[in-house]
């Protein structure tokens, strides 16, 4: 994904690998599946600002 990684290096920031992406876009259907499909990009705006690790934040995700 060309833009992911041009939004990456505009924010100075390495691209996420294809697992951290996959992970990423579970957490987001989750989301979408359990509230409306607008929780998915708020959900991982907030993985971003409490510091979590994707995985981190599947499980959380999926046990909430």
């Amino acid at each position: 994904p060309e833009w992911i990684a041009a939004f990456a290096a505009a924010l100075g920031l390495e691209p996420p690998d294809e697992a951290t992406v996959a992970t990423l876009l579970d957490v987001a259907g989750v989301a979408a599946h359990a509230s409306e499909r607008t929780a998915a990009p708020i959900a991982c705006w907030l993985i971003g600002r409490a510091g979590l690790s994707p995985d981190e934040a599947q499980r959380l995700a999926e046990s909430t």
